[in-house]
Order: C-alpha cells, then structure tokens, then sequence
C-alpha cells in the first residue's frame, strides 16, 4: 500500500510543536488543515476527513483521548501519527482507538529549532533528529516508510527504533536528567548556607538547570510519570550512588568517560 501524504490534519495545531510541522508542511506544498481546541465532533470530522495523515501534537496524557476522538473521522487507510516524548503507552492507545496504519514519532528538539540544529532540554546536536516506529511491527512498516520520507521532506532527519527502546533511552536522556537534577539542587538543603562557597563550574551547573527546573518542571514530571522505564533508570542510578558511597568512585569516573571514549574511538576509527 503506497502513502501519498499530500495533506495532513495536525490536531493541537496550536502549540509549539503543531505551529512548527503546520509550518514546515506548507513550506514543502503539503496541504494542512489545523485543528485544536475545544475539539467538538463536528470540528474534528470537519478538519479530519480525507486527510491522508492525522498528526496528533497532544499531551502524552491525553493522546488516547484524543485518538478516539478522531478515529472515527480518519478516511480508511490514512495514517494516524502523533509526536509525543513518550511512546510506548501513547502508542497502545493509538492502535487500540484506531484499526487503521500507525506511526510514532518523537522530533529530539524543540518547537523553535535553529536552522541545521537541535535544540531544547534533549540537548545539542548537529541534525534535526526524528525516531520514528511502526505501530504494529509487520503491518505497519510501509506507514512507517512514508513518514520517514515526509519527515525527509519537512528537514528533518528521521531514524527508525520501537517504543521501548525510545522509552528506556528517553528514561535516561529526559528523566534521569530531570529527577538527578532536582534531587542534587535540592539537597542544598542539608549542606547550609552555601553561597559564599559556590565556584564557577557550579555556577555553571545552575545555569544549566535554571530552564529545566523554573519553566520545563512540570512537563518533564509528566513525561517521567508516563515513561514506564522511569523506575528502572532510578534503580540503577541508585545503584551507582551506592557504589560511590562504598568509595568506588574512580570506578564510576571510569565508566563515566566512556562518553568522551566513544568519540575519541569513533575519530580514530574515520
């Protein structure tokens, strides 16, 4: 079965994530209808119906919700899609709203992305990365290649995995960033008045977090309550933490440097 996608219904058109893909997709000739809130039948079936793709750019909260709400107007054959920063739930409820093809996706940067590069909490890179995953393994492989070509098309750079391994890696990159960093500023308060003492790289440590925590604290509390591999990444950090207070401390700077390693063995390699 081919894909054309020549036009997409994006639902949450309205938020960062929906006004940047609504923009792309014009820029590329694809024909957009937005919808948003307050999303009543007759709107969605309105905005929905004969769109060779739905893109849902919804809270992973509600992105069941949402899906059973625009199942019903999806034309057959059409592919259902969302953006989300979580994937393994946001896809089980997709395909259990709709029979139809299903993708995810998760674009690995913000709403406001410089030309050429990545940005947001996830960090710094050099492309403008989306992972993208079938649904249903099998069934869904030729959707999953037509979001990748249209992903190709709207600038971004596309690669393929599954939700569980988006989600382990996801509990590491996003979550266990988020909750070490809380945890490690908010035990400020079992050290005393520090400030007196506070050096230039912990100054910089604070700046770091200053977004993460005054503006993205909530949103990544959420993401971590919905990744289900949130408490096997706590679990281990636990276990590294354990091991620096038996004193193995060398050992984990070790296998901290593996990260500076890969590269240096990745430049020697080319």
């Amino acid at each position: 079965m081919t894909f054309p996608l020549s036009s997409i219904a994006i639902v949450g058109a309205r938020g960062g994530m929906g006004r940047l893909f609504a923009a792309r997709c014009r820029t590329a000739g694809i024909a957009v209808r937005e919808i948003d809130r307050p999303l009543t039948v007759d709107k969605v079936a309105a905005g929905v119906a004969g769109a060779d793709m739905v893109l849902l750019s919804v809270p992973v909260t509600v992105t069941g919700e949402v899906a059973r709400c625009v199942a019903p107007h999806i034309k057959k054959g059409a592919i259902l899609c969302d953006v989300g920063s979580v994937k393994v739930l946001p896809v089980q409820d997709m395909l259990s709203a709709y029979a139809g093809p299903v993708v995810g996706t998760h674009p690995l940067f913000g709403p406001n992305p410089a030309t050429g590069e990545r940005t947001g909490p996830e960090g710094e890179g050099s492309a403008l990365r989306v992972a993208v995953m079938p649904g249903c393994p099998g069934r869904d492989e030729e959707a999953a290649r037509a979001v990748e070509g249209l992903m190709e098309r709207l600038g971004f750079t596309p690669f393929r995995t599954d939700p569980h391994e988006h989600d382990r890696a996801m509990a590491f990159v996003q979550g266990l960033n988020f909750v070490t960093t809380v945890a490690y500023l908010a035990a400020q308060q079992n050290a005393g008045e520090i400030e007196k003492f506070i050096t230039p790289s912990f100054t910089r440590r604070l700046e770091a977090a200053r977004k993460l925590i005054l503006e993205d604290a909530g949103l990544f509390g959420v993401l971590f309550e919905a990744n289900p591999h949130s408490q096997e990444a706590v679990r281990t950090y636990r276990n590294y933490l354990n091991m620096a207070a038996g004193g193995d401390v060398d050992l984990l700077a070790k296998r901290a440097a593996a990260w500076w390693n890969r590269e240096t063995d990745a430049k020697d390699a080319s």
